[in-house]
């Protein structure tokens, strides 16, 4: 039977991460059965030798091979979080604990406690963070009222988005759509 390994990588938040790791992965001669945001999966387990060139050839792309434990399992919440905010297209309508310890197979408690230990957050700031990055794309992309926004995120109401939105960025969002000039940070910077 044929033994795969797992890759777990940190800093994969999009399409063109995904991307950039599997044409990595495919110029040092190994073929990757699947990549996903957060981690490759080989056919084979790497030697060491492999292992560092991989890690090093990543690490030139900005991203990190992640072999402590439990770095991979804050990685693996993050990706979790990033998938569920930006990359749904129905609306929110999760129990945010319910689904990590779902899709990770984890208690939350234990999950919460890693995540902010390890970062230094919580996992609920870190989930609004991502939802009001989301709401600054959608508010630049300028097709879908705050109101549908909000419903898309799994806000209440629009004035609760607004709320939110004003805490984290110090501006409302109609004077965030209103400028002109890129205020959005990048996914792995949140």
């Amino acid at each position: 039977m044929e033994q795969t390994c797992t890759l777990r990588i940190k800093n994969m938040v999009c399409p063109r991460c995904i991307a950039a790791v599997r044409q990595c992965l495919s110029g040092l001669g190994i073929a990757p059965l699947s990549v996903e945001l957060g981690e490759a999966t080989v056919s084979a387990p790497l030697d060491d030798t492999l292992r560092q060139h991989v890690a090093e050839k990543l690490a030139a792309l900005g991203f990190e091979l992640l072999d402590d434990p439990r770095a991979k399992l804050v990685e693996q919440i993050k990706n979790a979080i990033v998938q569920l905010v930006h990359y749904r297209e129905e609306p929110l309508t999760v129990n945010l604990s319910q689904y990590l310890s779902d899709h990770l197979h984890r208690d939350y408690s234990q999950l919460s406690k890693l995540f902010s230990e390890t970062t230094g957050t919580t996992i609920e700031k870190y989930f609004i963070a991502q939802k009001i990055e989301r709401a600054k794309e959608l508010l630049v992309y300028g097709e879908l009222t705050l109101a549908e926004i909000a419903d898309r995120l799994g806000y209440s109401s629009a004035a609760y988005l607004s709320t939110q939105f004003k805490q984290v960025t110090g501006l409302t969002p109609s004077y965030f759509k209103q400028l002109k000039e890129n205020r959005r940070r990048p996914l792995d910077e949140i």
